[in-house]
């Protein structure tokens, strides 16, 4: 498996891991999940938004979950926060859509992690490139993004 970025911050700040690849096609986080042998509320997308007071943020949620905009806006105390448009990932971050991580981005952005992260002994994200997976230990992924916990997702329907 070639090595992303990633893989080597992790490495140079001796953060254990455990890579994974899958087919770079998928683009379904459900998919994804599957496809590294994992349960979708262990596997964390990242999304990057952009605050009324026109800073980014970076939201890390469960790949089958949707981010609740009023509660993240919450998390990082703005009035309101919306997605960035795809076009502006590459850019921003270094990453491409499906390939974004919440480790390794061109500038360090407020980060906040959902709180079901830390049920987890183990979670998983992007290693910052499409068809790449790096499981890590919820709390190594905050000390390294210097991010910390919050409710994020939507309350399921009932």
């Amino acid at each position: 498996m070639e090595k992303t970025n990633v893989m080597r911050l992790l490495e140079a700040n001796k953060v254990e891991y455990t890579p994974y690849e899958y087919d770079a096609e998928l683009t379904d986080g459900e998919q994804v999940a599957a496809a590294v042998g994992k349960e979708p509320e262990t596997v964390f997308k990242t999304l990057v938004t952009i605050g009324s007071n026109k800073q980014y943020y970076v939201f890390v949620i469960p790949v089958n979950c949707t981010l609740n905009l009023k509660k993240a806006a919450k998390a990082v105390k703005v009035k309101s926060i919306e997605m960035i448009k795809q076009k502006e990932l590459l850019p921003l971050t270094g990453y491409l859509h499906g390939g974004c991580s919440p480790l390794g981005m061109k500038k360090v952005f407020e980060t906040v992690l959902d709180e079901t992260a830390c049920l987890f002994e183990t979670i998983t994200c992007s290693a910052g490139k499409k068809g790449t997976q790096v499981q890590l230990a919820p709390q190594d992924l905050l000390q390294m993004v210097k991010g910390k916990y919050d409710d994020l997702i939507e309350s399921p329907q009932t």
